[in-house]
C-alpha cells in the first residue's frame, strides 16, 4: 500500500491517493499540448500472438495524449513485418514499425558496422537503441516512455504515471524509473532483483565502501523494472548495454550524466506480471543465470570506471558477503508473504541464492579474463558525428519499408 517515505537520494512519486486515471490523462492532454508524448514498444513478432500485446495494444488505442508510438520489431521476416503493419494499424495515433530485419535497416546497420558503431548483439538493447534513434530522427515527441510488450497486468494507468514526472513542465526530472509490485498465483516474484540486485549493492557496500554510484542505485525499489521514461535530450549521450544489464545500464548512464534531483522513481502499478525467465541452474548462457551475469558485469564495470580495482579474491570475499546478506533475504521475504497470504518456495529461493553466489564470482572472472570488452552502444552523438545523415537515413529506412508495405 501506499506510503510517503523517501528512501535514498531519488526522488520517489508514490501513489497516496489512487488519482483517477481520468484526472491524470487530463493534465498530460494540457501538458502535451507544448510538450508531445511519444511510447516506445521493444516487441518480438512472436508477441503478436501472444496473450499481452494484443491487450496492450487495445488500451493504447483509448489513449488521447500520445503524439507517436514507435514500434521495434525483431524477429520477423517480410510476411511477418506486413502482419505487424495491419495488426498495429488499429493504433490511431501516428507510429511507425521498425523492421530491424529488413533489408533497408539491416543496410544500414552494416554501413554502421563498417564504422564500428553498429550493436553488436542482437537483443532488446539494439532494439531500444534504434527505435531512441527513430525518436530523435522523427522530431515528433518530446518526452517519451518505454515499457515492455509481454505485460499480462497492463492497464493504460501505467503509462500515464509513467509518463507524467517528464511531462509535467513544472517537474525537472529528465527519467523517471518506474517501479511495482511483483505478484502473481499467490507468490512473489522479482527473484533477480529481490535476490540478487538488492543484495548484491548491499555486499558491495560492505566492500567497496561508502560510494556515492552503490547509494543512488540502492535508491530504486525494482531497479531492473523495464519501464521508465525520458526527455528527448537524454538520448543524445546514452551509452546503454546490448546485453542484460540493459536497466542496470541506463541507470547507470543517468547517474553519470545527471544530477540526482533531475532522476525520480514513479509507482505505476498495484501489480504487475509478464514472461519470466528459467532459473537456468546448469546453463550459464541462458535464461536467469545469464542474465545475473550480465547485471553483475554492469556493476564491475561501472565500479571500475570510478577506480575501484577488483581481483580473484576481492570476488571470493563479495561472493561470500553477498551470500549472507541474501540468505537473510530469503527469510526476511518469505515473511512477507506470509504476512499478505502470499508464498515463497524457501528451497527454490536459496537455490536461486547459491547459483547468483556462484555467478558473481563467474562474472569477476570475465570481466578480468576481458578487461577490453565494451558492451555498449554507442551513444546517438557519436554516431551522428561520425555519419551526419545517419538519422536521416534512419527515417527514409522506416517511411520506405512503411510506404511499401502498407
Amino acid at each position: 500500500m501506499a506510503d510517503f517515505y523517501q528512501n535514498g537520494i531519488v526522488t520517489t512519486l508514490h501513489n497516496l491517493t489512487q488519482r483517477t486515471h481520468e484526472e491524470m490523462e487530463q493534465d498530460l492532454l494540457k501538458f502535451a499540448k507544448t510538450r508531445p508524448l511519444g511510447l516506445i514498444l521493444p516487441s518480438l513478432y512472436s508477441e503478436l500472438e501472444g496473450e499481452a500485446l494484443p491487450a496492450i495494444i487495445s488500451k493504447l488505442k483509448d489513449v488521447p495524449y500520445l503524439n507517436e508510438i514507435v514500434i521495434g520489431l525483431d524477429r520477423a521476416d517480410k510476411e511477418q513485418y506486413k502482419q505487424a503493419l495491419g495488426f498495429f494499424n488499429q493504433l490511431p495515433q501516428h507510429h511507425r514499425v521498425l523492421w530491424n530485419d529488413g533489408p533497408r535497416l539491416q543496410a544500414l546497420d552494416a554501413k554502421l558496422s563498417e564504422l564500428g558503431l553498429a550493436p553488436k548483439e542482437l537483443g532488446k538493447g539494439r532494439n531500444v537503441w534504434y527505435c531512441m534513434g527513430y525518436i530523435l530522427a522523427s522530431g515528433k515527441t518530446e518526452s517519451v516512455a518505454l515499457h515492455d510488450c509481454d505485460i499480462v497486468t497492463y492497464e493504460k494507468s501505467l503509462l500515464a504515471r509513467l509518463l507524467y514526472p517528464v511531462a509535467n513542465p513544472q517537474f525537472n526530472y529528465e527519467f523517471s524509473k518506474g517501479f511495482y509490485a511483483r505478484m502473481s498465483n499467490g507468490k512473489i516474484n522479482g527473484r533477480v532483483s529481490r535476490l540478487l540486485v538488492t543484495p548484491l549493492i548491499k555486499a558491495l557496500q560492505r566492500v567497496v565502501g561508502h560510494n556515492d554510484y552503490l547509494e543512488y542505485m540502492d535508491s530504486f525499489r525494482y531497479p531492473l523494472a523495464g519501464e521508465f521514461s525520458f526527455r528527448r535530450d537524454v538520448l543524445n549521450d546514452l551509452r546503454i548495454p546490448s546485453d542484460w544489464g540493459l536497466e542496470i545500464g541506463v541507470l547507470s548512464e543517468m547517474h553519470r550524466n545527471y544530477a540526482h534531483n533531475r532522476i525520480c522513481q514513479v509507482d505505476i502499478a498495484d501489480n504487475y506480471d509478464h514472461k519470466h525467465q528459467d532459473l537456468s541452474l546448469d546453463n550459464a548462457e541462458a535464461g536467469l543465470s545469464k542474465m545475473s551475469i550480465d547485471i553483475t558485469k554492469a556493476f564491475y564495470r561501472k565500479l571500475a570506471t570510478q577506480g575501484e580495482t577488483f581481483s580473484t579474491e576481492a570476488f571470493r570475499t563479495l561472493k561470500a558477503t553477498y551470500y549472507r546478506i541474501a540468505l537473510d533475504y530469503v527469510e526476511t521475504y518469505h515473511n512477507d508473504a506470509l504476512m499478505n497470504g502470499l508464498t515463497t518456495d524457501i528451497h527454490t529461493e536459496e537455490k536461486a541464492v547459491e547459483m547468483f553466489a556462484q555467478n558473481i564470482v563467474t562474472a569477476g572472472q570475465r570481466f578480468l579474463d576481458n578487461p577490453m570488452e565494451t558492451p555498449f552502444m554507442p551513444t546517438w552523438s557519436r554516431v551522428i558525428s561520425a555519419m551526419p545523415d545517419v538519422l536521416e537515413q534512419l527515417k527514409e529506412a522506416v517511411e520506405a519499408d512503411n510506404a511499401e508495405f502498407m
